[in-house]
C-alpha cells in the first residue's frame, strides 16, 4: 500500500508562486512514476505534469508549460511542483497520483493506482 500526503497549498496573488509538495511512503518509491492532477469547482480532473521513476524524465500539459517544475527527490521520497507565474485559472485542488507501470504522461486518472487526498491552491486577481 502507498500513502501519498500533498502539501504546499494556500492563497497567492496571480503572478506569484507556490511549491507544492507530494511525499510517499509505503514502497519502494523509485518504482513509482509520479504525476500532478488538478481540480477545478464543477471541472474534471485534469492532467498537470508527470516525473518518470527515475526523476530524468518529466513531461506537462500544454497550459503549465514553462510556468511549472516539477521534480523528484528519491532519497526523501518526495515529489515538488514549483508554480510561477500562476494564474486565476489555476485555481483548484491539486492531486498527486502514482503509477506503479511507470506511465507518467497519461491524462487518464484512471492510470493511476494511488492519489492522495489534494491541496487547495487558490489564486486571486
Amino acid at each position: 500500500q502507498v500513502r501519498l500526503v500533498e502539501a504546499g497549498g494556500g492563497v497567492v496573488q496571480a503572478g506569484g508562486s507556490l511549491r507544492l509538495s507530494c511525499t510517499a511512503s509505503g514502497h519502494t518509491f523509485i518504482s513509482y512514476a509520479m504525476v500532478w492532477f488538478r481540480r477545478a469547482p464543477g471541472a474534471d480532473p485534469e492532467y498537470v505534469a508527470g516525473i518518470s521513476r527515475t526523476g530524468r524524465d518529466t513531461y506537462y500539459t500544454d497550459s503549465v508549460k514553462g510556468r511549472f517544475t516539477l521534480s523528484k527527490d528519491i532519497i526523501k521520497n518526495m515529489v515538488y511542483l514549483e508554480m510561477n507565474g500562476l494564474k486565476s485559472e489555476d485555481t483548484a485542488v491539486y492531486y498527486c497520483a502514482a503509477s506503479d507501470l511507470g506511465t507518467y504522461s497519461d491524462y487518464q486518472p484512471a492510470t493511476y493506482l494511488y492519489w492522495g487526498s489534494g491541496t487547495q491552491v487558490t489564486v486571486s486577481s
